[in-house]
């Protein structure tokens, strides 16, 4: 009996240094892959979020920002003049079930917005504020309201140029509408700027839309289990997304339409209830997001520094310009492609404006921020000690704190909200990156296939590894997108003003009247 409890002793440490090697060498490969893929791609990374030269705003910031302010101009300020229209769109008034396309007014919304609401809502908002103050809040607002432009302008587009095939499915998105509408109009390089545009929609879907959530699903999920591999997180994430990208984007809308109200409803609920528990504190709240906006309140950076912040979390929590959600909104059933343009701009607006800003007014009512003598910037705080600065990491810790201050149990709510919300940025993204795939590989079932295994492999990789390089590459790959679509996008938008007018005065004559159900 000795002999045996000595060899299941010795089999018991074989395997606890089994373990502890395995985990040693997995950190030393994670370690390896950082080192290699930093020094081979840091330069395209510092390229894509180098500030403008004097300044510490990053330039790729700014090109978001000019371009919906361009388009807000160009179109009149269309997010306000049809924002009526665009509600009505969204309910199905004016939808015809027999028009070409896969999904409805509200599900392609729905799939759009899954991609865009995520982490950004969660931790980038608390960093915004962290970073640059209750002013940065004003400046998101802003960026928020201006952004539905652009998405108004790239979605028309999607649906206008997409590719409508005899099986009832079609494909969409910029690679389609900067190849063909460059064509249409005479313009050199249509081809070439969309081949590029979808290789940085590959990449940025693998990564950001994919590996990212991942990683920081499984961080979520062990701050309220215990810590557990992360492989396994990969695993049941990778199944789950694979049992519904495999069924296409009406298996998507499916979800998405049922996921996103939830998500949204849950967050948004638990916002309201912190509110409530502090109503005397709101009207404060705006006055310190209004003052902060101009003035920083003693912040670093100051005035600028809340509004960097405040551009910079809005154009990395709704994506407009970047050409994303016009993949998701071309497979809407329409035959006005104007429609589903105005039906996307309130993407923005429920993802930023309100969203977001929820998240910043628990932040800020919560009073958990305290600013740091040394560094000028706002550190999260307990019982007057500074416990962690708020940086990229301590974006979900802050959130979490403010959030708990007024209910106790919230760590376990966010943690659903975080899962939920990086389930249904993977599945979106998993559309956009294969719609590019397939526009660079050809159509058909065998080459989806083949890019739906891939990709859920990569959840399982970002789940178990640190890959904070690939993570940085990805996140620059999908800004690269903007710079690609949003140059289109000044080619094209004269397409996209003549589709309005002719929209807008067959709704004005009564030509265009609802559709009876």
């Amino acid at each position: 009996m000795q002999t045996i409890q000595r060899c299941l002793l010795a089999l018991g440490a074989l395997v606890a240094m089994t373990g502890q090697a395995a985990a040693q060498e997995a950190a030393s490969l994670d370690a390896r892959v950082n080192e290699i893929f930093a020094s081979s791609t840091g330069w395209f990374v510092n390229a894509i979020f180098a500030p403008i030269p004097g300044t510490a705003f990053p330039w790729i910031v700014m090109w978001l920002v000019i371009g919906a302010s361009v388009f807000t101009i160009y179109f009149a300020f269309v997010q306000f003049r049809f924002f009526g229209h665009a509600i009505g769109l969204v309910k199905g008034d004016y939808s015809d079930p027999n028009d070409a396309g896969e999904v409805s007014h509200f599900q392609a919304l729905a799939t759009a917005l899954s991609g865009t609401v995520g982490l950004g809502n969660i931790a980038g908002v608390a960093v915004a504020v962290g970073i640059g103050g209750p002013g940065a809040t004003f400046w998101m607002i802003l960026a928020g309201l201006l952004g539905m432009a652009s998405k108004f302008t790239e979605c028309t587009l999607g649906v206008k140029y997409r590719n409508e095939y005899p099986d009832g499915t079609v494909s969409g998105g910029p690679m389609y509408y900067i190849s063909k509408g460059f064509d249409e109009l005479g313009l050199p390089g249509g081809k070439i700027l969309a081949v590029l545009f979808s290789i940085f929609c590959i990449l940025g879907a693998l990564g950001g839309g994919n590996m990212f959530q991942a990683n920081q699903a499984h961080a979520q999920i062990t701050q309220i289990t215990g810590d557990f591999p992360g492989w396994i997180t990969g695993v049941i994430f990778a199944a789950v997304v694979f049992a519904v990208i495999v069924g296409g984007i009406k298996s998507i809308a499916k979800v998405t339409e049922k996921v996103v109200p939830f998500m949204g409803i849950l967050y948004v609920g638990a916002a309201i209830v912190v509110l409530i528990v502090n109503y005397n504190m709101i009207g404060w709240a705006f006055g310190q997001i209004w003052a902060g906006a101009f003035t920083g309140l003693g912040v670093a950076g100051g005035f600028v520094g809340a509004l960097i912040q405040g551009f910079k979390r809005a154009a990395f929590s709704n994506e407009a310009g970047v050409g994303s959600a016009a993949i998701a909104h071309s497979a809407v059933k329409t035959k006005e492609p104007i429609t589903e343009g105005f039906v996307s701009l309130l993407e923005p607006l429920i993802d930023t404006v309100v969203i977001c800003t929820m998240t910043a007014l628990v932040i800020i009512i919560s009073q958990q921020l305290i600013i740091d003598a040394d560094t000028g910037n706002y550190v999260l705080n307990e019982a007057g000690t500074a416990i962690a600065t708020v940086n990229d990491n301590g974006g979900v810790a802050l959130t979490s704190a403010a959030f708990g201050s007024a209910i106790s149990w919230f760590p376990f709510v966010l943690a659903i909200a975080v899962v939920l919300f990086a389930f249904s940025t993977m599945i979106s993204w998993s559309y956009y990156g294969l719609k590019a795939w397939t526009y660079l590989f050809g159509e058909g079932k065998t080459t989806e296939l083949v890019f739906k295994i891939i990709f859920c492999i990569f959840i399982v990789i970002g789940a178990a590894a640190s890959l904070g390089p690939v993570i940085d590459f990805s996140d620059a790959a999908i800004f690269a997108m903007a710079v690609v679509n949003i140059t289109a996008l000044y080619f094209l938008m004269k397409v996209v003003k003549k589709e309005l007018h002719s929209y807008a005065s067959r709704l004005k004559s009564g030509e265009i009247k609802k559709y009876q159900h």
